[in-house]
Parts: structure tokens; sequence; C-alpha cells
């Protein structure tokens, strides 16, 4: 689909202006989180927060406990519960430009759940200082191997950070929790440094497990519902080619709208994201911080856009 250019001149002040907001959306989010605290209620107070702060979610806030690695949002009727490690992944956008961050928090005050989250972000804190132009994505995977293995703990090797380009969370370059001795380089762009860590007895790999709630407008074919139509429309105009959930299509257009989502899925219309579950049901820990790599005044500058700049 041509609904946007994804290859426009990156906007720093946009990108920069989305990275604060993360930031602070991420500690207000620190700062609400307890222990069997409904999921739904955390992330609506997150999302409202980002509005509230003058930007628009990126994509729907991930809340994704123990095993559940990614694509964890809660329905508009779900009742789960915040337990063990609770991973949130936050993305923000102004304009299209797009910040991502994450971090994972212990709610059972378990030492190796603590642990385990310190792999991650001291993975993610190794990464970040080789993390340049032209730098080796495996040299930057094995900078987070190694900080995750110096633990006692393993990487989740089929999941990797991701360039990002406008309207575009995962687009181009990975960047891989391992050392896959790739030669490709970071080139001036925006990129999100992702570490995911789990048990040093786990199988280190996630499946495709149960059906997220997360979509993306995959296709503008027609269909002949003319309430999926209109509903159709509707996703494109709002959200183009970022990802958006069935918990919001119930709160805007009513619970009859789940009905015209399924429709436009069976269509082709829709991709629904799976839930990424760690194979051997281990617990995971996540970590990740959105950087700008970009030529200025004949130098290079890397700014990390989701910590307080």
């Amino acid at each position: 689909m041509n609904l946007i250019n994804k290859n426009e001149k990156i906007n720093a002040e946009a990108l920069i202006k989305a990275g604060k907001i993360a930031s602070e959306t991420k500690e207000y989010a620190k700062s609400i989180i307890k222990k069997e605290m409904p999921l739904l209620e955390i992330a609506e107070k997150i999302e409202s927060k980002i509005i509230e702060l003058g930007g628009k979610p990126a994509f729907p806030v991930n809340l994704c406990i123990n095993e559940i690695a990614a694509h964890y949002t809660p329905s508009f009727d779900n009742k789960t519960l915040a337990s063990g490690i609770l991973k949130v992944d936050i993305g923000v956008h102004i304009d299209g430009w797009i910040a991502d961050t994450a971090f994972s928090v212990d709610l059972e005050n378990s030492e190796e759940n603590k642990l385990l989250i310190e792999a991650s972000r001291k993975a993610l804190n190794n990464a970040l200082k080789v993390a340049k132009k032209d730098a080796r994505v495996g040299e930057i995977g094995k900078e987070i191997q190694q900080a995750i293995e110096s633990l006692g703990f393993l990487p989740i090797t089929n999941l990797s950070g991701h360039e990002i380009k406008k309207y575009s969370v995962h687009a181009g370059l990975s960047i891989p929790n391992i050392n896959n001795h790739s030669s490709e380089t970071l080139k001036e762009g925006i990129y999100a440094i992702e570490p995911f860590a789990t048990l040093q007895h786990a199988s280190g790999k996630v499946y495709e497990g149960k059906p997220s709630g997360i979509y993306i407008v995959s296709s503008e074919k027609n269909i002949r519902n003319p309430s999926a139509r209109q509903l159709l429309k509707s996703l494109t105009e709002e959200y183009k080619t970022l990802p958006f959930c069935s918990r919001w299509i119930a709160n805007k257009h009513g619970r009859k709208a789940l009905l015209w989502l399924k429709q436009l899925e069976d269509n082709g219309n829709l991709y629904q994201f799976p839930q990424l579950v760690e194979a051997s049901g281990n617990k995971v820990s996540q970590a990740e911080e959105s950087i700008l790599i970009s030529a200025k005044n004949n130098s290079e500058e890397v700014i990390v856009i989701t910590e307080n700049i």
C-alpha cells in the first residue's frame, strides 16, 4: 500500500518530541504499576498519558507477563491482573515519527526476576555504547549476547531490534540479540535496540501463540459488507500502516465493530499479530531504547531519544 512515503527525510524535531513523550510515559508507567493491577487499567492509563502529553500511541501498549515475550495487549473486557515479570512496551509517534521503548518490572519480589531484568538492561546499555554509524549489527548482537550470558541467562535468538521509519515500527534492518556474524551496518536513521533474556535452561526461542488482537491494515481490496468497508476506510485514515487493537475499535465504534474486524481479517484486509511466547514456557525480560543516528556539522551524532535528554 502506498499510504505514506517511508523514505521521507527524518523530522528530527518530531522524533525527539516523540522520544521525550515516550520517556515521560515510561516513568509514569513505572510509578503506577502494582501487582494485581488490571492490565486493562494499566494500558488505558499509559495510552491516555501519551495523548495527554501531546503524542499518539504508535501501537497498542504491550503488557506481557512471564513467558509471553511480545504482542499481548488487553482486550476491552480483559480481566487479567499484573503479576510475575511484566514487560511494558510503549510506542509514541508525532506525525508518523516513532519512538519505541520498553522495560520490565518484577512484581513478585524475586531475586531471579530482578537478575533476569538486569540481564536485558545490561545488554541494552552495552549495545548502546557500540551502536553508531557503520557499526556491524553482528557486533551489536555480540555485545547483547555476552552481557546476558555473563549473568547466567540466555538471549532470545529469534527476536531482534529493528530499524524504524515513518509510520513503520519494524522497517528494514534487524539488529540481532546474538552474534550472527552479520556484516550489515547501521547507517543514518532510527533504530530500536531491544534485548530479550530468558533462563539458562530455556529454549531461547519464541513461537507464535494465540491471536493478540493487534492488527495492521495489509490490503485495501474491496469487501462486500458496507459497514466493514467503512471501518476499513476509517482504519486506513487513522492508523495508516501502524498497529491498532480490537480494544480501541470496540471503544470507538462499539462491540459490533469486532464482527467487522473479523470480516476484514478473513477478507485479507487485516493482518493480526500472534502472541510471541517463549517456546519452553520460561519467563522473559525485555529492555528497549530508540536511537537516532545523524550527521551534524560533518560529524556523527547518536541520540538515545527515549531517555531523558
